[in-house]
């Protein structure tokens, strides 16, 4: 209160009139309800300076005893916050170049090859190592749509489409000939397209030779009746020699057993002979005119039967390979639509066509009314089957990814895990593809998403289909490291008569394979196995496995004679030695290089 008369007092001395209008929160006596100015400046300078230096330093405090924490164990740096699990996640993080250049990569950085930024690996578990496998969680095969069927095994059929042009059955076409010189007197068949049947006269043919052959066999036919009624034999064969030799001499002529018959009956002879249709057919050729004189042999008439046709159909060889003889193919031409004629193979060209390289297919369609045209394309429809055996295994065409020669699948060999297989493909049957290789029946594989998971592989830097055989190589070369850590263990000496061994002679696998090579002593000689299980059976049945060694061995020397282009030593006897009461039996040769062990007879 003094120091507010003070300040009034100033105000004063200033002409400055102190009376002021009362407030809100003043009494009656002019005192005022709030606090003081000292009190309100003091709350202000802790709300504005000391509340924000106790939070800085709790801060610091904090910090300072988490750093001690992790200093002494007592805290894992992965276990403080989100920051450091993701320092700990990029630690393990591999980099890999949007293009595929380089093999991933541990760090950041750009691609030595492209240039690109390195981008992070997918997220995806997956297993270690250059594994042909890839694990998809649950929630991206759902965002991927990843769907699975399995492999099957049914018989089916690809149906190969080709064109073809009908043609004239050979089988069935005939030319009629002049057998005998002659002048055409009447063409009863005078246009081409004209249908016959078998036995119409077709022409009329005027010929003064075969007027006189028509009176000697009249003769013949005199002397043989006058012959009949003689008593004499030998009169009688030599009429009746004489009729025959005559009759078939006009049949060589061109006149057919009716007529010769109907020649007996009339006793005349006529220098006219009507040329008769062979078969029932179509004339699709005239090759003379009324009234024209033609020599032996002259054709006249073409027939071709029309009741079936040819149809030449061109196919690759390995398509034709499979078609067989009397196998149904279905036929359509464009101008019956809606009409399916069906035949059969029946005969398929021996040779390729140099030019075209294609197999010549000839099939028989029947034509009962003579709808089909010579000369007309049509439409064959063949349906092959892929093996010839009852069921080939096949899978959608969605679930191969194929890139030049290569074709790959993938399998879910668990739930959520795929691997990598390399197929082997058969033909396209539809919407399925025949897998000769690489599936077995019952198998899953994926048919949507596969795209996906071929570039989650790529991305983890695991075989996939630009290089599927990232893994076998490293297989092998692990294997061979494998193999060689195995004979490190084993004695110099030991060593090569491994190598000169090579394999198990019980298992006949590679030494090596299954760890550090065993060695046996079989009466006396050095043998290796690969594990302790084949000791009993080496020990109960010597000889049987020695054999095989010996085989192996003999194999190797005539490999190596051959490649040498020289022929092969015969292996040289070993000398048997007697042991116990046994009878000799020949002894194996040695195997491996070691020249103080002496091959011994096996005892049964």
């Amino acid at each position: 209160m003094d120091e507010l008369r003070q300040t009034e007092n100033e105000s004063a001395e200033l002409g400055v009139s102190a009376t002021k209008e009362p407030t809100v929160g003043e009494g009656a006596d002019g005192r005022s309800a709030r606090p003081p100015v000292k009190a309100r400046f003091t709350r202000l300078a802790l709300s504005l300076v000391l509340q924000p230096l106790l939070i800085i330093g709790s801060g610091v405090v904090v910090i300072a005893l988490l750093g001690l924490a992790q200093r002494n164990g007592w805290i894992s740096a992965g276990s403080v916050s989100g920051g450091g699990h993701s320092e700990s996640a990029g630690a393990a993080t591999r980099y890999i170049c949007p293009m595929m250049c380089t093999p991933p990569q541990n760090e950041p950085g750009r691609c030595p090859v492209c240039a690109m930024e390195l981008v992070p690996a997918s997220g995806s578990s997956s297993d270690d190592g250059d594994s042909p496998a890839i694990s998809i969680e649950p929630v991206a095969r759902r965002i991927a749509n990843i769907q699975t069927t399995s492999v099957e095994s049914m018989s089916v059929a690809r149906e190969v489409r080709t064109i073809g042009e009908l043609s004239y059955n050979e089988g069935a076409m005939k030319t009629i000939a002049a057998y005998v010189d002659g002048r055409l007197e009447k063409m009863y068949a005078d246009y081409t397209g004209v249908v016959v049947h078998r036995g119409d006269h077709m022409a009329l043919l005027y010929s003064p030779r075969l007027y006189s052959s028509q009176v000697e066999f009249l003769l013949a036919r005199r002397s043989l009746v006058q012959a009949g009624r003689s008593t004499r034999t030998r009169t009688r064969s030599s009429a009746e020699e004489l009729y025959h030799s005559a009759r078939e001499r006009l049949l060589e002529l061109g006149m057919t057993s009716e007529q010769i018959d109907e020649l007996e009956r009339r006793d005349q002879a006529n220098s006219r002979l009507r040329v008769c249709a062979p078969i029932s057919g179509t004339v699709i050729e005239k090759l003379a005119v009324e009234g024209q004189y033609v020599k032996e042999g002259q054709p006249i008439y073409r027939l071709a039967d029309l009741s079936t046709l040819w149809l030449m159909l061109e196919l690759f060889p390995e398509d034709a390979a499979l078609v067989r003889i009397g196998q149904a193919v279905e036929t359509t031409v464009q101008s019956l639509p809606g009409r399916v004629f069906e035949g059969r193979v029946e005969f398929i060209d021996p040779q390729v066509d140099p030019k075209t390289r294609t197999v010549g297919v000839r099939v028989v369609l029947p034509n009962p009314d003579d709808l089909l045209r010579v000369g007309d394309y049509a439409r064959a429809r063949v349906q092959i089957r892929e093996s010839q055996s009852a069921e080939v295994l096949v899978v959608p065409r969605s679930a191969i990814l194929m890139v030049g020669s290569t074709s790959v699948a993938y399998v879910e060999v668990e739930a959520g895990k795929f691997e990598l297989r390399r197929v082997s493909l058969g033909a396209v049957c539809g919407d399925r593809v025949v897998v000769r290789e690489g599936l077995a029946e019952g198998e899953r594989v994926a048919t949507r998403g596969t795209f996906l998971i071929d570039s989650q592989m790529q991305l983890a830097g695991k075989p996939s289909l630009i290089d599927p055989t990232k893994y076998v190589a490293k297989a092998m070369d692990d294997e061979a490291a494998k193999v060689a850590a195995a004979l490190e263990e084993l004695s110099a000496e030991d060593r090569k008569l491994v190598e000169a061994q090579q394999i198990c002679p019980v298992t006949e696998m590679k030494l090596g394979s299954m760890g550090t090579p065993i060695k046996v002593d079989v009466n006396g000689r050095p043998v290796f196995i690969c594990c302790e299980g084949c000791r009993e059976g080496l020990l109960e049945e010597p000889s049987k496995y020695l054999l095989v060694l010996t085989a192996r061995r003999s194999d190797d020397a005539s490999s190596s004679s051959a490649d040498a282009g020289v022929p092969a030593m015969p292996a040289m006897p070993a000398v048997p030695q007697a042991v116990g009461p046994a009878p000799a039996v020949p002894a194996v040769p040695t195997v491996g290089p070691a020249p103080n062990v002496v091959p011994v007879e096996v005892e049964k």
